[in-house]
């Protein structure tokens, strides 16, 4: 089992959208993270669900 962890600065760029906003999105839960240690990482894995929630928000009725 093979398992991508990303640093909050990795995951901004590769969403494209700030730091701060990363941390928001795990500070409301929308995004989730392990802890190791002192540094918060975030799994390829949480990285697939929080996209695959927001294409469900996106889709029209």
């Amino acid at each position: 089992m093979s398992v991508q962890a990303y640093t909050v600065e990795q995951v901004a760029e590769i969403l494209q959208i700030g730091r701060d906003k990363i941390y928001f999105l795990l500070r409301t839960g929308q995004l989730r993270s392990i802890k190791i240690g002192k540094l918060r990482r975030i799994t390829d894995q949480q990285l697939a669900e929080f996209v695959a929630s927001l294409e469900k928000e996106n889709v029209a009725p």
